[in-house]
């Protein structure tokens, strides 16, 4: 509802629950034709102090849209790695465990393609020597694991990760989550559809 405090589950910036979204500017705006009215509210997180937008037809009514929109997990993606993305994207405010629970969820993910044998980064390099994954993407995991590898072993000469290294741990996962599973089932469902229409 637009109102003076908006309801969301997490802060699409920093995922803390529940967070205190205050509201500090509202705004109204319409089309050229004068027929899409909205009413906006800016609103501040008081944990990370990032702003959210929403709007609404009217004030006190249901929320249409919020920008940036809270980041989601695909359903296309299977529970287990579901599960760790899902749970690295709401501790991105605790990276070290952020990064570790993304590298569990690449992790979680070559193993649902029958990369079970050998080390994460062994895994990794064959996954790409058989073109499962780029060899960029392989390059991309590297970072992700060894980031994640420190945080296990509490590699002492490891320097602490921070929110870009989780977000760069989370993004790197979800674009493998996208690249194994989501898009492959966007296609698959895309190509019933056109047979089901001819």
């Amino acid at each position: 509802m637009l109102s003076q405090n908006l309801i969301l589950s997490r802060c699409p910036h920093c995922s803390v629950a529940n967070p205190n979204l205050f509201i500090i500017q509202h705004f109204e705006t319409n089309n050229h034709e004068a027929n899409r009215l909205r009413r906006w509210g800016a609103y501040r997180c008081s944990t990370c102090g990032g702003v959210v937008t929403a709007w609404a037809p009217q004030v006190g009514g249901e929320v249409v849209e919020v920008f940036p929109s809270p980041p989601t997990i695909q359903t296309d993606l299977p529970d287990r790695p579901r599960a760790f993305l899902q749970q690295a994207l709401n501790s991105i405010h605790a990276p070290s465990g952020a990064v570790m629970l993304a590298a569990s969820a690449v992790d979680a993910m070559l193993k649902l393609k029958n990369y079970v044998e050998g080390s994460l980064y062994s895994r990794i390099e064959k996954a790409a020597t058989d073109h499962l994954i780029t060899r960029e993407m392989a390059q991309w995991a590297h970072e992700v694991r060894l980031d994640a590898n420190d945080q296990r072993h509490a590699d002492q000469a490891a320097a602490l990760p921070d929110e870009e290294d989780a977000k760069r741990a989370i993004d790197f996962a979800s674009a493998l989550a996208d690249f194994l599973f989501v898009l492959p089932s966007r296609v698959e469902r895309g190509i019933a559809r056109t047979s089901q229409a001819e």
